[in-house]
């Protein structure tokens, strides 16, 4: 699984429709409205690093309303979150 971070600005006026209309993207996982640079925050998770592309380029960057982004690749997950699932999994 290959994670992206994506940091987006959108006109302040539309962050909301933005937000629901990027959650709506197929490889989206989450959408956060956020203080600070960015307006929202995208997690993106694809199977392939194509995907980002299509995923990123082609349908998050041409979202109406959406007036920039910067994509940041994750190398590694620590996550307690993540480490528990595979527990009950029964992954050794």
């Amino acid at each position: 699984m290959i994670t992206a971070i994506v940091l987006i600005n959108a006109e302040v006026d539309r962050i909301p429709e933005v937000a629901q209309t990027i959650a709506e993207i197929e490889g989206v996982s989450e959408v956060y409205s956020v203080a600070g640079d960015a307006d929202l925050i995208a997690m993106v998770r694809v199977s392939q690093h194509d995907q980002l592309n299509d995923v990123i380029a082609d349908r998050l960057n041409k979202v109406q309303g959406v007036t920039g982004t910067a994509t940041h690749i994750a190398f590694r997950t620590y996550s307690r979150h993540d480490l528990d699932a595979a527990f009950s999994l029964g992954v050794e």
